[in-house]
């Protein structure tokens, strides 16, 4: 048993062909719900983002605990991600799209 989706969300996205048959399959969760409402809410935000920020909360959590091993895990996640940041940052400048710069991830 793998997370919300499993069994028949599984199946429903092993079958989506296109991003809203992904929402129907994921809509009767609320957590993904949110997410995608959050993606098509903000204009600039694509679902990769929304998904991404997702993930760095979750991160940014696992240092509320103590004595546990999930921390270090949280921290290598929030390293690549920082990493993501950077080389984002890089692409606009090389591209010289240094307004779109500023649209990174924030992870603290």
């Amino acid at each position: 048993k793998l997370g919300l989706l499993y069994p028949e969300g599984h199946a429903k996205l092993a079958r989506a062909e296109d991003l809203d048959a992904v929402r129907i399959a994921v809509d009767p969760h609320f957590h993904y719900r949110r997410i995608f409402a959050q993606a098509q809410h903000d204009a600039d935000k694509t679902l990769e983002d929304a998904f991404f920020e997702r993930e760095v909360a979750l991160n940014k959590l696992a240092f509320d605990r103590q004595f546990g091993l999930g921390v270090f895990y949280a921290y290598l996640k929030l390293k690549e991600q920082e990493i993501r940041n950077v080389v984002w940052v890089a692409e606009c400048v090389a591209q010289r799209q240094k307004h779109r710069a500023n649209a990174v991830i924030p992870i603290f």
